[in-house]
């Protein structure tokens, strides 16, 4: 649904509960008129889909995650503007496990439009960099390591910070793949 038509309903709303108290003078409806508009000014600013994407993520069900997501066709109608990088970020956490490359520029998009919560630019500093070391940037996977162990400052992501550290340790492949038949070279 369209946000502004959050507000027409919740301005429809308001002068119903006034016109109640007012003019039919049934004070008690009218009261709970007007504080029923208080649910589509919330749902404009927290869209209903984010909420309820962020607690199927919450109880692991990534499928219904993904369906709750889906159901913003248009984000730039259907969001406020600080909904935009939640957007991306849950994106980004929904596509982790089946599709890692596609990951990185959702949540390069999630942390170019802000997220308001240390630990979930944590969690998207900590895609990004894994991203990065998957794909050879060892020296920009090390600087957004630092930068996530720096926003988690409740240690929650401690063990994956770790982990990813000791991937950042082992060496690459290419450098140290030899063929084997280069050993036989000289003896024949």
């Amino acid at each position: 649904m369209n946000k502004y038509i959050k507000i027409i309903v919740a301005a429809l709303l308001i002068i119903g509960g006034l016109y109640m108290m007012i003019f039919t003078r049934n004070l008690g409806w009218g009261i709970v008129i007007f504080l029923l508009s208080a649910l589509p000014i919330f749902l404009f600013f927290k869209n209903e889909n984010i909420l309820l994407a962020f607690w199927q993520l919450r109880k692991q069900d990534m499928i219904k995650a993904s369906k709750f997501l889906n159901n913003i066709k248009d984000y730039k109608t259907e969001l406020h503007k600080n909904q935009y990088g939640y957007y991306h970020y849950l994106q980004g956490l929904v596509l982790a496990q089946e599709h890692p490359t596609q990951v990185e520029p959702l949540m390069r998009k999630a942390l170019d439009y802000g997220l308001n919560m240390k630990h979930d630019r944590a969690m998207a500093t900590l895609n990004l960099a894994a991203g990065a070391i998957s794909k050879g940037r060892k020296q920009e996977g090390q600087k957004l390591l630092e930068e996530a162990k720096r926003l988690d400052s409740a240690g929650m992501m401690a063990d994956q910070i770790k982990m990813l550290k000791d991937q950042l340790k082992m060496p690459t492949m290419q450098k140290h793949m030899h063929n084997p038949n280069m050993r036989n070279r000289g003896k024949f």
